[in-house]
């Protein structure tokens, strides 16, 4: 259980970058913002362990990429131009981009629970969504182009050998800030000053949002695999709209507080099927072994 609590910080912590933004960073750039949300927190976690990449660069590069490089500036382009409840919501088909990916590209069919549980948690998710808001074209296509980036990564994840997961977070980081900078330069020219103001949420973004949740990401990935990963992630546009209430002064219906009793009860059942599947497979490795002996 201890696993899926950790894995479940990580949307939680994610879906509070809306609020970041909406409350500290709406004077900065959005290119700007993804520098400064992975380049410092790279540093910091290169400093407490320094040491060569656990991949090769070709594999570290192409995380980098995907999961900062271009995941940073198309999330918080998404952030400044939708409503967090919004940008939670496209970000949540991550479970169905996920099933669709892995048909493509592994050839492996979803299973039918797992895919009912995704439709069941997405329905959620859209009564979630504000009815009233206004859906910016460009801010959509910024979220489920960013949610296809995560779905790829979380294969390579899956599959790749990786030895030290601290370590793969702090290059990601890393090499995904420093491929921004120029992107940042070129889009949006010289970065303007950060005000005591903009401090907090740059601090809260880069350290916790990046830092401590890419870490729990990639650990959660290898511990119990990028589906039930993709499911967990649904609490994303649950704390953004949590969070929407408290510290932005957003007002819920009763459709949206509908939504967010759907994704916990998807939650709830896809933890009970894999605990469920794990305790079959440990009975059925004893019986095999009581067996042979």
């Amino acid at each position: 259980m201890k696993n899926y609590v950790l894995a479940a910080l990580v949307p939680i912590l994610w879906g509070s970058t809306y609020a970041a933004v909406s409350i500290y960073l709406q004077d900065l750039s959005p290119f700007w913002v993804a520098v400064w949300r992975a380049l410092p927190a790279g540093l910091v976690l290169l400093l407490l362990k320094p040491g060569r990449p656990p991949l090769p660069w070709s594999k570290m590069t192409l995380l980098s990429v995907f999961n900062i490089a271009a995941f940073f500036p198309l999330l918080f382009i998404a952030a400044y131009r939708l409503p967090g409840s919004v940008a939670g919501t496209l970000g949540a088909t991550l479970p169905l981009q996920l099933m669709f990916m892995q048909w493509l590209v592994e050839g492996k069919k979803p299973q039918l629970n797992m895919l009912l549980l995704a439709l069941v948690g997405l329905l959620g998710v859209v009564l979630i969504l504000n009815p009233s808001a206004n859906i910016d074209p460009i801010g959509a296509a910024a979220a489920l182009t960013a949610t296809a980036l995560v779905a790829r990564a979380s294969l390579w994840l899956k599959s790749w050998p990786i030895t030290d997961i601290f370590r793969l977070t702090a290059w990601q980081l890393t090499l995904g800030g420093l491929i921004l900078v120029p992107v940042a330069f070129l889009v949006e020219g010289p970065p303007k000053a950060i005000t005591m103001h903009e401090m907090p949420g740059l601090i809260w973004v880069s350290l916790l949002n990046s830092s401590f949740a890419y870490w729990a990401f990639a650990r959660s990935i290898k511990r119990l695999g990028p589906d039930s990963m993709a499911m967990i992630s649904m609490l994303n546009p649950v704390a953004a709209v949590t969070l929407g209430i408290l510290l932005v002064g957003e007002v819920l219906g009763p459709y949206q507080w509908l939504g967010i009793g759907f994704v916990l009860l998807s939650l709830g059942l896809m933890i009970k099927i894999k605990q469920t599947a794990t305790r079959k497979t440990q009975t059925s490795v004893v019986k095999h072994h009581s067996n042979n002996d």
